[in-house]
């Protein structure tokens, strides 16, 4: 069974947020969270662990 990684695996995390930043610039607030919740399915459906998907709802939920 998986464990949810949550140190860094970006080797150019400052790139990441660039393009997400890019893929939301124009959107309206349902386009942003359309655009949102089909990236997650992809990243989910990528992913595959249930319980790696458990875990990580789970710390999202969370509040800081």
């Amino acid at each position: 069974m998986a464990d949810l990684i949550t140190t860094s695996q970006l080797a150019e995390p400052d790139a990441l947020y660039n393009a997400l930043v890019d893929a939301h610039r124009g959107l309206d607030d349902e386009q942003s969270a359309e655009l949102n919740a089909k990236l997650v399915l992809l990243l989910a459906n990528h992913i595959g662990e249930p319980n790696v998907l458990a875990q990580a709802i789970a710390l999202a939920k969370r509040a800081d």
